[in-house]
């Protein structure tokens, strides 16, 4: 079973592109966030990923943002939830984070 999780796409207020994600990003989704991102980044080169709307976000979901951490100028913003994830997995080493 899928976990429920909406990815809206559009224009962030300084012109790049925001996927804003809601739900759970889990391995059950993480092919359906990744392919969204893939599309955002292909449209441009920065890109703002908003998970502030995420109550969850496992291993699979860490493994998709640091695959594409890596070439493009990614940006997250993420709730105090996520915030120690995102630091013990390291992501916040190689990708901008704002916890909000």
């Amino acid at each position: 079973m899928t976990t429920a999780l909406t990815l809206v796409a559009g224009p962030g207020e300084d012109g790049d592109r925001v996927l804003t994600a809601t739900g759970e990003i889990d391995m059950s989704n993480a092919t359906e966030f990744g392919a969204a991102l893939d599309r955002e980044l292909a449209a441009r080169t920065a890109v703002t990923v908003d998970l502030t709307g995420v109550t969850y976000l496992d291993s699979a979901g860490v493994a998709v943002l640091f695959d594409r951490a890596g070439g493009h100028d990614l940006r997250l913003v993420a709730p105090r939830l996520l915030d120690r994830v995102l630091r013990v997995s390291g992501l916040a080493q190689v990708t901008k984070v704002l916890i909000r």
